[in-house]
Parts: C-alpha cells; structure tokens; sequence
C-alpha cells in the first residue's frame, strides 16, 4: 500500500468516526422533544381534569351533552367516560340531564335522572344540515366535538329553557375528545383511558316488538369507514348474510331516515330475511336498534357504531369490515375493555380474509384484494 493510500484509508475512517459521532447526540435531542411532547400532552390532560371538576362541583343540574358525533364514539367511549366521571366526582344521577338523539333514554338510564332527546328540539332535517354545517365550520369536515360549536350553544339553550334549568353547568363531549384524542393518535398510553372509562355488562330490559320472531339475528350492514362500496364488498355482504339467514331468521336493521352519511347494503330478496325499516322512526330509530340486538342471539353488523355495544349487552357480536385504516385503535381497545367487563364474544371479520380464501363462495373473490 503507497503512502497516499495509507493517508486516503486514514482520511475516510476519520470521517466517518465524525459522522457517526453526531448520532448519539441527535438521539438524545429526539428523545427530549419526545419528552417535552409527552408532557405537554399529560399538562392537557391534567387541565380537562380540572375542567371536570370545577364544571362537576356544586349541587345544581349538569346537562351532559349534547351528543352530536358518532354513536360508535358514544357506545364505546362517551357513556364510559360518563360512568368514571360519576364515580370519580361523586355525582347524583339526578343531577345529570343526558342529551342525546334516536331514543337512546335505555343507555343512559342508569346514568342521568333526566333525557333530553335532540328530536324534540328540532327536526331531523333541521339537525342533519346545522350538524354538516358544524362539522364544517368547528372540525374541518369532521364528525368529533373538540370544541363548542354554535349548533351546541344553541341546543344547550333550548335545553335550559324546555327543563327551565336556566343555571345547569354543561359536561361538553369536548372534554371526552381532548382527553383521548392523544391515545387514539399512539401518543399517550392507553392506561389514560382505561383510568377514565368504566365499562359493564348486562341486558337490556326489552318487550317483545310485534312481528319480530323470538329467535333472529339482527343484522346492521352499512357502508362508511369500515366498510366500502366496492362491488366484491356488496357481494361479500350479500353472501355473508344469505349464509346467516340459513342457521337463523334474519332481522335487518334498516332505517335509511337521511340523518347521517351511512347507508344500508340492499340486501332484498334474500330468502328468511325480513326488514324492520317499518319500525324505524327518526325520534326512536337507535332506541327500536337496541332493543332488537338486546333480544337476538347473535349481531352482524358493520365493524363500528353499534357493533362496539352489543357485546356489551350480552350479545355475541360479528364485526364486519374490509379495511382498517380507521379502526386500529379502536378495534385495541373494544376488545380490551370487553374482555375486562366480560362482555360476550366480539370477531372482526375481515372481508379481505374471506376473499383470500374464498370463504363466501367466491363472492368476495370476485374483486382484487387490497
């Protein structure tokens, strides 16, 4: 080896010996903006908490509400959250007023000594254009309550004038979503939940609804984030419901009332399937929705939405879906405070699965696989 080649050798090692050097530091300097990030996130977390309890203290009426976001979120989140935040601040359930809409009184019963249902307040069409424009102008197109919209002002008003509570405190969603939102995102443990949340089991007390057979499954298929429209997913959907209807009748749980983005699969002519839409009314539709899954033997239903809260009605829950891109976190979590409250038996099925293995008769295999 010549001279120039020893110093070319002595020369490159040097550098990179430099650039390796910085490694360490540059990791230490990510670990302190992690850090400082983590804090800054429990310093929000610390701040809602106080917020609870200064909204929480005193003797007068608390309406709590009103519920404008996902039923999913309200299922598997909201009532939960409600249930902690009762124990945790010693609350008495005749000082709480639930605002909520679809006839959800059953839910929280056990919660609020008063329900105020939204659909006494203004009409469907009404809600369903103020709440797009809410979502809109408040969550850049979103459907969460991060914040105090006027839609909200405003029912929070007619609230206090219909129960004339003119001094109630309110107990806004808002706070819900600022606690979890970090959890939902990866950057909080989910041990920040499960100490906020308190989640049971047990039966609905229902009648029987005439016309519905004693023994059915309930069966709620619709498309939206879990489950697209593509024609593979509407065979799938099809077939999968065909394949129930032959180890039970079939209830669908359809509404189609034009009050939020979901749509019911058509899912028409398919033999021992009958439809409940004639049972659905916008005041009572989730109300009637509930009833029927607390007394069948078995929910189908789009991964999502009711599905989180049938297992928890002692209802042994299929969770259908075909892409999870929104469901990850939530999916962790289901399962996790299901199997904690001994909730009954909750499957995702995951339609890609099917197709790759041809499990519904080649329905689903009729499309590519994402």
């Amino acid at each position: 080896m010549s001279g120039f080649d020893a110093v070319a050798n002595l020369a490159q090692k040097a550098l990179r010996r430099l650039q390796s050097a910085h490694k360490p530091l540059v990791r230490g300097l990510r670990r302190g903006e992690r850090a400082r990030e983590h804090a800054a996130f429990r310093r929000e977390i610390a701040e809602v908490e106080r917020e609870i309890a200064a909204m929480a203290a005193g003797r007068g009426p608390i309406i709590v509400g009103p519920w404008l976001a996902e039923v999913g979120y309200e299922v598997l989140y909201w009532i939960p959250f409600l249930r902690w935040l009762v124990d945790a601040h010693g609350i008495s359930r005749d000082r709480l007023i639930a605002v909520s809409r679809g006839g959800l009184e059953a839910l929280y019963d056990e919660l609020a000594g008063r329900y105020v249902d939204i659909f006494d307040l203004m009409t469907p069409p009404e809600l369903a254009a103020a709440n797009t424009r809410r979502q809109a102008q408040s969550e850049g197109g979103g459907r969460k309550q991060t914040g105090t919209s006027a839609l909200e002002t405003d029912l929070v008003t007619r609230v206090k004038g219909h129960l004339s509570v003119p001094d109630a405190t309110v107990c806004q969603p808002a706070f819900l979503f600022r606690m979890f939102r970090n959890v939902w995102h990866g950057n909080l443990p989910v041990d920040v939940l499960t100490t906020h949340t308190r989640y049971v089991t047990g039966r609905l007390d229902t009648t029987p609804v005439p016309g519905v057979p004693a023994d059915f499954i309930a069966v709620k298929l619709y498309a939206g984030p879990a489950l697209t429209t593509a024609d593979a997913t509407r065979a799938a959907v099809r077939a999968l419901v065909e394949q129930a209807a032959r180890v039970a009748p079939v209830v669908l749980l359809e509404t189609e009332l034009g009050i939020d983005e979901h749509r019911d699969f058509d899912l028409r002519g398919l033999p021992n399937v009958t439809s409940a839409r004639a049972l659905m009314q916008p005041r009572t539709n989730l109300g009637v929705q509930l009833a029927l899954i607390a007394r069948s033997r078995l929910f189908l239903g789009t991964c999502g939405g009711l599905a989180w809260v049938a297992p928890f009605l002692a209802v042994p829950t299929v969770a259908v879906y075909d892409t999870d891109a929104m469901l990850a976190p939530h999916l962790l979590l289901a399962r996790r405070a299901g199997r904690d409250a001994g909730a009954a038996e909750f499957a995702p099925f995951d339609l890609r699965a099917a197709a790759r293995l041809q499990l519904l008769a080649g329905a689903a295999g009729s499309g590519p696989v994402r």
